[in-house]
C-alpha cells in the first residue's frame, strides 16, 4: 500500500514545471528554469554600432562575452522610463551567451502541467510570438517565454 502512495507522489511530482519568472512591463512571464544560467546586473554594455534596436549590446560575464537583448524592444513595449536599473536572465543557445534584459525578476515557481493552456486568441500577437502557452495564476496571467523563438526571431531580425 505505501509502495503506491509513493508512485503516485513521484507521478505528480513529474506534471510540474518550474519556471523562473520575470517581470517585463508589468506583464509576468515564466522561463522554464532548465533554460537560465544566471540572473545578473548588466555592468558595462557596450553598443554596436548599426546594430538592430532589440540588440541593447555586448558585455563581459565572467571572462564570456554575452550579447544583450532588450526585451522590451523585443516584445515592442515603450522604453522604461522609472529610472530603475534593468536586470538580465543569462541564457544559452545554440553555443552562444545571451542575456535577455528584463525589468524584474521574481521567484521560481512550480506549477501543474494541469493549468498549461495555449495561447488564449487576445493574447497580444507580439506576445504569442515568442510564447509557448500561458499559466492562471490567481488572477494573473503568467505568460511562458520560448526562449528558442525569442531568440531565433530575434537573431533573423538581427540579421536582416
Amino acid at each position: 500500500m505505501s509502495g503506491e502512495g509513493t508512485t503516485m507522489t513521484t507521478a505528480m511530482s513529474q506534471d510540474t514545471t518550474e519556471f523562473v519568472t520575470v517581470l517585463i512591463g508589468g506583464q509576468l512571464f515564466g522561463l522554464p528554469i532548465e533554460r537560465v544560467h544566471d540572473v545578473f546586473m548588466p555592468d558595462r554594455l557596450t553598443r554596436v554600432p548599426l546594430a538592430a534596436p532589440e540588440l541593447a549590446g555586448v558585455l563581459n560575464l565572467r571572462g564570456r562575452i554575452v550579447t544583450a537583448i532588450d526585451m522590451r524592444v523585443r516584445l515592442g513595449l515603450p522604453a522604461r522610463d522609472d529610472g530603475k536599473t534593468n536586470m538580465a536572465v543569462g541564457i544559452e543557445h545554440k553555443g552562444e551567451s545571451y542575456g535577455l534584459l528584463i525589468d524584474q525578476v521574481g521567484e521560481v515557481l512550480k506549477v501543474s502541467e494541469a493549468t498549461h493552456e495555449a495561447n488564449p486568441a487576445n493574447l497580444d500577437p507580439r506576445w504569442a510570438r515568442v510564447s509557448a502557452g500561458v499559466h492562471r495564476l490567481d488572477g494573473q496571467l503568467m505568460v511562458i517565454l520560448d526562449v528558442d523563438r525569442v531568440l531565433d526571431n530575434g537573431i533573423d531580425a538581427l540579421a536582416a
